[in-house]
């Protein structure tokens, strides 16, 4: 008999050496089973597993290929119902994107409502928001409860906010892109963080150029973001001092056209004015999602300081020069911008939620 093999089997008739076989039995059996019982209970759970957004994750275009495969058509026909009954909904809603990505990331928590009673403010409440159209948080929770009656508890408020945008600049006239997913929403709203986060009526290129930065966005992208006030209105206060007080010296801004100028002061006095006016950031085809903004700022009809002065910077110039004579460039380089704006600080896992109504944290 082989030494070798008498030695093993020699060892089994020792009470040792027969505990030592059955454990090795017991593991053996044991291991045998796992990947069945695994089965069994991915089959019990199939649908809920179908439904549930995975924990860890990237973004991706066909995040709810399974979960909820309709999603963009969903979003598409409250936005297309909106921008034809309430144009300005269109430019509103792109703004709160920028407001909600620039604070903290992309997140949905620029859609926090105050809690009645309480004296902890939110967000939206910051002087930077407060001229925020209503049109554009009733279009995200109009489309929030559309998805929803869909696909319950999957989709993101984050999500929807990203796709009416990009309706939007679609529906315009601007480029279709494809929105990556996978947001999920900001399990707290930090009013703190927005006038640190957020650009000024009066801030200097190189001041937008380093807040742009802070956030992974070049000076390219800061241009064709800008881009986005080819439709759209802005309020009298956003531009009052430029008609009157430029920088404190008490006289208009020198860079703004003459005939621009006496129009805005007609429709803004002064003082005594009515708050709600407004007037639109471009001047020529204020409905039109199209590359004419650009030509505004070279013929002095730019409408906020922080636009006339990418043209007047000789480090953005040539950008504006750029984009404005090509309308395809343009289109190309906001998708790219927005594409990077929005995965800004994006939410995943534990760090965010899924919320069923975006004014409201899960409880």
């Amino acid at each position: 008999m082989n030494p070798k093999r008498s030695l093993f089997f020699s060892s089994l008739v020792s009470p040792m050496g027969a505990l030592l076989y059955l454990l090795l039995l017991s593991f053996f059996f044991v291991s045998s089973l796992v990947p069945t019982l695994q089965a069994l209970a991915l089959g019990t759970n199939a649908n809920a597993t179908r439904r549930r957004a995975p924990v860890h994750h990237d973004l991706s275009l066909d995040f709810y290929s399974k979960t909820c495969p309709q999603v963009d058509q969903i979003i598409s026909s409250v936005t297309a119902a909106r921008y034809r009954d309430s144009p300005t909904s269109g430019p509103a809603t792109i703004r709160l994107f920028f407001h909600d990505c620039f604070v903290e990331g992309c997140d949905a928590s620029i859609l926090i409502a105050p809690t009645p009673g309480s004296t902890n403010k939110v967000e939206k409440e910051m002087e930077e928001n407060k001229n925020l159209a209503a049109e554009a948080f009733d279009t995200v929770n109009m489309a929030k409860a559309a998805v929803e009656n869909k696909c319950p508890g999957v989709v993101s408020c984050a999500d929807v906010l990203a796709i009416a945008a990009r309706d939007f600049v679609h529906l315009a006239g601007g480029p279709y892109y494809t929105v990556k997913k996978g947001r999920k929403d900001s399990k707290a709203s930090l009013p703190g963080k927005v006038h640190p986060n957020l650009p000024k009526t009066n801030s200097t290129v190189a001041e937008l150029v380093r807040l742009f930065s802070s956030k992974g966005l070049t000076p390219l992208d800061l241009v064709a973001l800008s881009g986005a006030h080819t439709i759209g209105f802005s309020h009298c206060d956003q531009f009052a001092s430029r008609l009157y007080d430029f920088r404190g010296t008490k006289r208009p801004d020198p860079a703004m056209d003459a005939r621009l100028l006496k129009e805005l002061r007609m429709s803004c006095p002064q003082f005594g004015g009515n708050a709600d006016v407004v007037a639109p950031c471009d001047v020529k085809t204020p409905f039109e999602f199209d590359h004419a903004y650009y030509a505004n700022l070279e013929t002095n009809l730019g409408l906020l300081a922080t636009d006339q002065a990418l043209f007047l910077d000789p480090r953005t110039r040539p950008l504006v020069q750029q984009l404005g004579t090509d309308k395809a460039r343009f289109f190309q380089a906001f998708v790219d911008g927005m594409e990077k704006m929005g995965q800004i600080r994006v939410k995943k896992g534990k760090r965010g939620e899924i919320r069923k109504d975006c004014t409201k944290h899960l409880t």
